[in-house]
Formats: structure tokens, sequence, C-alpha cells
């Protein structure tokens, strides 16, 4: 699934030196398939040529000009009115302030006033013009009718200075408007718990038992159910990939921190996808000072099983019916079919996606996957070797058919 294919969305580019970012985020959108219509002040088209964005989306960038010269039958509504999603980035205050109070005195304020889309704005300006009183009315004003205000954030200004003021980077911006595309998805309203990563258990202050799972189908998981429109609390384990925008993210470290976390959300959650590879086993005596390896020929360390979430979860449900699916995970290195039939079964799960991670490329820490879906009632489907994002929304295709027969 790409929810940006054949798309259109409306980018307004405003005179703020953070317009040349505007450039790299058009770029990517049109990469991914959406089609972008570009709409320039007179002030963003001294910074950044309208040519340039022409070249990047193979579209037309409209100028101030534009709206007075003819050409396109009523170009303002046609504009303002067939998009997908609308976003302002970088916008001034200036423009903020037009918009708060209807000022309609140019091609990108009036499309914007005519626009029924969602409308996303990203401040750009320096850190004095943004916490004045004026401005935060403007963006508050703004918020009450909906708007999604992104940012800006803190650090280097264009004035030399240092403050919260900045446009947020291109690719961030491209997650807030996936999230907007994805409002009206199927599965809008439901409540996702995802977990992801693998757990690290202290021997002692500077070493862990843990696994190598790099939590990148988690991620996926997190990813293709925030596209299909679903409110995603991401559980994870210590990793170094990048969390999907508009995910609730809740670090934590250990299996025991990791269950804390499962049940705390249980209750509001529609779906748990438990896609973590928790530790089975910690020390059962965790040392308070590094252990010198000069003081061990040998050395022996006793282990106990971590907490058994899955099994935990079981009895939450069997107890208030929450969640109303919960999926869970098999790594195996051998009989696969057999253990994610056992597991399946033996934590009640609806749906148990098993792989084999003894396979180079279906393994932890690649981009590839090839999975064995088990159903409850005993359906099973083989998935091939594919992207991890792929196999999250095939999982996502199975929990939506799980979710409609519930």
């Amino acid at each position: 699934m790409n929810i940006f294919q054949g798309k259109r969305v409306v980018l307004g580019v405003t005179g703020s030196i953070a317009a040349y970012k505007s450039v790299t985020l058009s770029s990517r959108l049109t990469q991914k398939g959406a089609l972008v219509d570009v709409i320039l002040t007179d002030a963003a088209a001294k910074l950044v040529n309208a040519i340039t964005f022409e070249s990047v989306t193979g579209r037309r960038a409209y100028r101030e000009k534009d709206l007075w010269e003819g050409g396109e039958h009523v170009l303002h509504i046609e504009l303002g009115e067939e998009n997908d999603v609308f976003m302002v980035a970088p916008a001034t205050a200036n423009t903020i302030a037009k918009m708060a109070q209807g000022i309609a005195d140019n091609l990108l304020t009036v499309c914007a006033l005519a626009s029924r889309t969602p409308l996303l704005v990203s401040p750009a300006m320096d850190g004095g013009m943004y916490a004045n009183p004026a401005t935060q009315e403007n963006l508050r004003i703004l918020e009450q009718r909906g708007m999604r205000i992104l940012g800006p954030a803190e650090g280097h200004l264009a004035s030399g200075l240092a403050g919260k003021g900045r446009m947020l980077e291109p690719m961030e911006l491209l997650g807030h408007l996936r999230l907007a595309l994805a409002r009206e998805g199927p599965l809008s309203g439901k409540k996702f718990v995802v977990t992801a990563g693998g757990t690290q258990e202290p021997i002692d202050p500077v070493r862990v038992i843990t696994n190598r799972s790099s939590g990148k189908q988690g991620y996926a998981l997190a990813r293709a159910a925030l596209d299909l429109g679903a409110d995603v609390d991401l559980i994870s384990g210590p990793s170094a990939l990048e969390v999907p925008v508009g995910a609730n993210v809740h670090d934590v470290s250990t299996a025991e921190e990791m269950e804390r976390a499962v049940l705390n959300l249980l209750p509001e959650a529609d779906v748990l996808i438990m896609a973590a590879a928790v530790a089975d086993y910690q020390p059962a005596k965790r040392v308070s000072s590094k252990i010198k390896k000069e003081e061990h020929d040998m050395l022996q360390i006793s282990l106990k099983p971590t907490p058994d979430i899955l099994h935990a979860v079981a009895e939450h449900k069997s107890r208030s019916g929450a969640p109303e699916i919960s999926v869970g995970f098999a790594a195996e290195t051998d009989h696969l079919k057999e253990n994610a039939e056992d597991k399946l079964t033996a934590k009640n799960l609806d749906l148990i996606a098993a792989n084999d991670v003894s396979e180079p490329d279906a393994g932890f820490d690649v981009d590839t996957n090839r999975v064995l879906l088990l159903w409850k009632d005993g359906r099973l489907e083989e998935l091939p070797l594919m992207k991890k994002s792929e196999v999250a929304f095939r999982i996502m295709d199975a929990v939506i058919e799980l979710l409609e027969a519930s």
C-alpha cells in the first residue's frame, strides 16, 4: 500500500529562508506518487524560484500573478477544494496572521480559505516572532478551527540566534501528511498496541542479556496501522529506528517494563500485536557494580524466566474481553508450523505470524521476511519472501478481517 499514490497535495510556500526545505518535501512527495501543486507567495519566490519546484514535481508551480491572469477557471477554488490535503510549509508569522483573521489577499491565502480538506501549518520564523503573544494567539485560533500546527522545532535560526522557530524537517512533515491522508482509513477509531524490538536484561551496570531483534517488523506494523487510520501506541525496546510520526512511543528496556506498559494500555486497546522479541531469561541476581574480568576465570550466571507477557494478556482478555484481537509472533529455528500452533493455542491468540530466523534473508536485522500466518480457526497462509512493510500490510488485512468478523 502506498498512501501517497495519486493523492493531490497542495503545498503553500511562504517567505521564510526555510523555503529551501520545501523543495525536498515536494520532491519526496512526488517520488512517492503524489501530485504536488505548489503555491508560492511573492516573498517565497524571491528565495526559491518556481522553476525549481516545477523541476522536482513535474507540475506547474503557481505564483501570485496566476490569480489574476486567468487561464484556469476559478483557480483558487480548483486548488483550494480539489486536493486531498493542504499544507503550508514554511508558514511565516505574516501568513499565519492572515489565515487566522480570514484575510485572503494573495493566491495562497485565498486558496487556504477555500480549502475544505485537512490543513496543516508548519511555522518557521525567528524565536522572538514565534514567542510574540500575537503569533501565539493566531496559532491558537488556527488550532481551534481544526488546523494542525506542526512544530516549530528548536535550534539554530537564520538570525544567528538559537531558539524555537525552525521549520520541521521534510521527512517529519512527510509523516504528518501520511497521518492526514490516513484519517478515514479502515482502521479509523481503532486503538492498537504494538510491541517491537528486543528487551535487555541487566547482568551488571554495563552488560545485558538480549536478543538480535532490530525492531524493523514491529515498527513496520506500527506504521502500517497508522497508514490505515488507527491510533497506535508503540512499546519499543532499545532501537535505533525512527519512530513513525503519529505513534505514541513508550520506551522500555526489560521484559518486566514491557509487561507493565502492555497491561497499562490493554484496557483501551482494540488490537494488540506482540511483535517484540522478549528475552526468555534474565539473571536471577543483578550485580550492582561492574564484574571484573580479572576476578573470574570462569563466570557462571544463574538465569530465571522473564514474565510471560502473552500469558498475562490472555488472562486479562478472559476477564475483561480486551483486547478484541491479539496477534503474536513466533521466531523459530525449526519445526516452524508445530511450534507456532502450540503458541497460538497456549496464548489464546487470534492470529500468529511465524518465521524462521535462521534464514539469512528473513531473520533478524534485515528488511525482508518470510512468514507463515496461522489463524485460531485453523486457517493457514504462507507468505513468500517480501519486504517487512509488505508483511505488515498483509497482517493488517488479516486483522481487519478478524475485526469485521468479531
